[in-house]
């Protein structure tokens, strides 16, 4: 496995924490259709949710969010709809939120998160 690879599975790790913590439910991760992968999708009370992480070491190249680009956000949003059909899901209450997580080698790793990004 690949440095980027770790850190990227270590980043989805800390985000799956965080979202638990803060209540929610993860019902898959690094699920897969032929348009792309979504790498977390959770249920926050009645919505479902579909969360992008990115994980970096520093924001040397920006914060991991501005990896996140209206072109990204539409992809994600057709993501998500394609999860809805897969699974019967509703696409009423349909949230798509984005997790950073600064994880600096030797530091602790700093974990934020975006909510309904539209």
């Amino acid at each position: 496995m690949t440095h980027n690879a770790q850190l990227g599975r270590h980043g989805e790790e800390l985000a799956v924490r965080h979202l638990e913590a803060a209540g929610m439910r993860v019902l898959a991760r690094n699920w897969r259709c032929p348009l792309g992968e979504i790498d977390i999708v959770a249920r926050d009370g009645g919505q479902t949710v579909i969360v992008e992480v990115k994980t970096r070491t520093s924001d040397d190249f920006g914060h991991p969010f501005e990896a996140i680009t209206p072109a990204k956000l539409r992809r994600l949003w057709r993501l998500a709809l394609a999860w809805c059909e897969q699974t019967d899901a509703s696409p009423a209450g349909l949230r798509v939120d984005a997790v950073a997580v600064l994880a600096p080698n030797g530091a602790p790793a700093v974990v934020e998160r975006l909510e309904g990004l539209a």
